[in-house]
């Protein structure tokens, strides 16, 4: 039997409550995602957890605040919290992203979210997987709007999406006022398609910052040394 967990270098993810898992995905954004001297960081949908806890980990003075809609994700998340070395800096809220947006004055200068991105497709029978995996609950714009009621002028907004969804969240972020700032692809090896990309955008005027793209496994089947590189701080193997 799996276990219901999964340890990292400096902290533990239970999981079992979660109907989706701990993933690549999540992994990537919380080793990616960076602005300098961070103070205050959103997670939206932090379902267990893990990328507040890497970029609590990473930015050891700011202080980190998850919002999950999904009550056993954000039972489980709230425990792992409480469970890890940064609980004083942590903090969670049980609540719809939207709602959130429109009650909170406080702003955040580094938001990320690893959002729901099947639209208008089959959905599991099983509501937790429902509300994780399709955007009815947190649409595109939705998300956009939320973020731009909550990030400072100077802040930056960090997800991950499929190649196809990141290309509409782009129009639909320049069309709210949005500019891109950094993009990486995500490839399971050299050569191959990208399956992900990672962007960040901020508001006003700026300059891009160089693009670059993560390679997952090497052609043996080996994690990629760039792979390794990025996750070392983290995962016991690397």
């Amino acid at each position: 039997m799996a276990n219901s967990y999964f340890q990292f270098k400096q902290f533990r993810i239970e999981q079992d409550r979660c109907a989706m898992k701990m993933g690549t995905d999540a992994v990537l954004l919380g080793a990616l995602a960076h602005l300098d001297k961070t103070k205050m960081i959103l997670d939206i949908g932090t379902g267990t957890g893990v990328i507040a806890l890497m970029l609590a980990q990473r930015f050891p003075e700011a202080r980190v605040h998850g919002v999950e809609i999904e009550a056993q994700a954000f039972v489980q998340a709230t425990q792992n919290f409480r469970d890890s070395p940064w609980r004083d800096r942590l903090e969670i809220d049980h609540a719809a992203f939207q709602d959130y947006a429109l009650t909170r004055d406080r702003k955040y200068d580094l938001i990320v979210s690893n959002p729901p991105f099947f639209s208008g497709q089959l959905k599991s029978p099983d509501t937790q997987k429902s509300w994780a995996r399709h955007d009815d609950q947190l649409s595109q714009k939705d998300l956009l709007l939320g973020v731009d009621q909550l990030l400072t002028e100077e802040g930056l907004f960090w997800l991950i999406l499929p190649v196809r969804e990141m290309r509409l969240f782009k129009t639909l972020a320049k069309q709210s006022g949005f500019v891109l700032q950094q993009e990486y692809l995500i490839r399971d090896r050299a050569g191959v398609d990208p399956r992900r990309q990672i962007c960040s955008f901020g508001k006003g005027n700026r300059c891009p910052k160089p693009s670059g793209e993560i390679i997952l496994k090497e052609a043996s089947g080996g994690f990629h040394i760039d792979y390794r590189n990025l996750l070392k701080d983290f995962l016991l193997d690397f």
